[in-house]
């Protein structure tokens, strides 16, 4: 007689299947525990990547060490999408900045780590896709939101947009092109 194994509790491992059912999981059981062992799986890693990324300051007073711990951790969660080209649709959002080794944003964390009247806040990437019919690519905006306090007001502050194009060029890659036109970049105070 085979045991029933609960994540939640151990003590319930103790306790064989109750005699009306069968002690083979059905093939739709085991497909269905896969999927829930690879969703915690995957949960697991992005927990990891997580703490990776923790007291880095955005990615500011990265080390070395991390860097390459960083990039081990997001190489595993990646590893679960089986090689399946990015879903545009799963973009789509906002999505706040948690950790950058882009230069033209560590730059800006730079200068407010050094500059007494600089400070910058959050900043996020909106994604949509299939805009203006682009199957395989379509808008992104970088929204900056940044103060000079005492000059700007602490709370509302500025806010600096740039927009780009992005297509799909690989199965895990964009490709963003950024156009300097009028109402593409500006500044909102």
């Amino acid at each position: 007689m085979g045991l029933v194994v609960h994540s939640a509790s151990s003590f319930s491992s103790l306790y064989p299947h109750p005699p009306w059912t069968s002690s083979r999981p059905s093939r739709s059981q085991r497909s269905s525990s896969t999927k829930l062992r690879v969703c915690a799986s995957v949960e697991s890693r992005k927990m990891e990547l997580l703490k990776c990324i923790q007291e880095t300051e955005r990615g500011l007073s990265t080390t070395p060490e991390q860097r390459a711990s960083i990039e081990e951790a997001l190489v595993r969660v990646e590893g679960y999408s089986g090689g399946h080209p990015i879903s545009l649709a799963k973009l789509d959002g906002t999505w706040r900045l948690q950790y950058t080794s882009a230069p033209d944003v560590l730059i800006l964390l730079q200068a407010a780590a050094t500059l007494p009247f600089f400070q910058v806040g959050q900043i996020f990437q909106k994604f949509e896709s299939h805009a203006h019919g682009d199957e395989n690519g379509g808008i992104i905006r970088n929204i900056v939101r940044w103060s000079i306090p005492t000059f700007l007001e602490e709370q509302e502050g500025a806010t600096l947009l740039v927009s780009a194009k992005f297509k799909l060029v690989s199965l895990r890659n964009i490709y963003l092109q950024f156009q300097e036109m009028p109402g593409r970049s500006h500044f909102k105070i």
